[in-house]
């Protein structure tokens, strides 16, 4: 068998690899090139309405799954929604022993229940969970949004009179603010829509002193430097002059304490009446001022669906306040 030599390379020609792989390219090493046209997937915690995420076979053994979808939830929490207290409270009275599961006395807060099979009892009293509910509210000038004020001032939630449950404001508007307020007994979706993570934007309509010129407008786009931080506005529009002020539409993903005012302050130009109009999808509409209305299931579920997706439904886009419909819809809206 004649054996076969390997041709020598002339000084300067490149190296060709044989065999099959010779038209391929040289490898350069793991591909680590971003994807331009994806984003690392946000992990969003479900909520009420949306699909279940599957439970282990031992869910009884295993940590809860901390989406409300699940029927499994931590004994604290179920506690805690039932409305008989806040969470730190009800984990007192799981450790003090006055809390029964099924008929056994459990003293670990973190004790996976079924919100839907478990007998879950406060001193012999059964608990259950209550019906979610969110009502929008027209929130007059001189109002709290707090559910404790030790010198007795007027609250957000005393406007809706639910008394069997727990209700407690998404966000907070400055006790001189008027305007859209959201109200629930829902904690997981107020938690959603009020954390900054979400970004869900915030559109306020605010008359100042003086016409604020060009610069000015830029300047309150770009931002300005505080002592808790960067604060600027998403959007600025104005509305219209009127005498020696001006109507202002402003926009901010995240309302930090007294932002707006304190913002246009520095720019030389007083707040003389600041009303919010919308709260993500939710708009304020034509609800009159100081009363409330209940959303309906409708509405509920379309704003959950937009902090899924960042995606306003048809409905939510009207003009008119969220899920209104002219004709029969109206009828039966309820306010206070």
């Amino acid at each position: 068998m004649k054996k076969q030599t390997s041709r020598k390379r002339p000084a300067g020609e490149p190296h060709k690899p044989t065999g099959s792989s010779g038209n391929r390219r040289p490898s350069s090493g793991p591909r680590n090139r971003p994807d331009k046209a994806r984003r690392a997937p946000v992990r969003v915690p479900e909520s009420r309405g949306m699909s279940p995420a599957p439970v282990a076979p031992d869910s009884a053994a295993a940590t809860p799954d901390s989406d409300q979808d699940s029927a499994v939830m931590r004994l604290q929490k179920f506690v805690a929604m039932s409305g008989v207290d806040s969470r730190r409270n009800s984990e007192q009275y799981i450790r003090d022993g006055r809390v029964t599961v099924d008929g056994e006395v459990i003293t670990d807060p973190a004790r996976a229940v079924n919100a839907e099979t478990s007998d879950v009892r406060l001193d012999s009293e059964r608990l259950r969970l209550p019906r979610f509910r969110c009502f929008l509210l027209h929130k007059p000038r001189g109002v709290l949004c707090t559910n404790r004020d030790p010198d007795g001032r007027p609250r957000a939630i005393d406007l809706i009179p639910v008394s069997d449950q727990r209700l407690f404001t998404i966000g907070r508007l400055d006790e001189n603010t008027s305007g859209l307020l959201l109200v629930t007994n829902d904690g997981d979706l107020a938690q959603r829509l009020a954390h900054p993570r979400f970004e869900v934007v915030r559109r306020y309509r605010c008359h100042v002193a003086g016409w604020p010129s060009p610069e000015v407008l830029t300047q309150l786009r770009e931002g300005l430097y505080f002592a808790e931080g960067f604060f600027r506005f998403r959007g600025v529009r104005v509305v219209k002059r009127q005498g020696r002020s001006t109507v202002l539409e402003l926009e901010l993903q995240e309302g930090r304490n007294r932002e707006i005012r304190r913002l246009l302050a520095r720019v030389g130009h007083k707040v003389i009446e600041l009303e919010r109009i919308a709260f993500g999808p939710v708009t304020l509409g034509s609800l009159p001022y100081g009363r409330f209305r209940e959303m309906h299931t409708a509405e509920i579920r379309d704003l959950k669906r937009f902090l899924e997706t960042g995606e306003q439904t048809e409905r939510s886009r009207r003009p008119n306040s969220f899920g209104y419909r002219p004709g029969k819809t109206r009828n039966k809206r309820r306010r206070g």
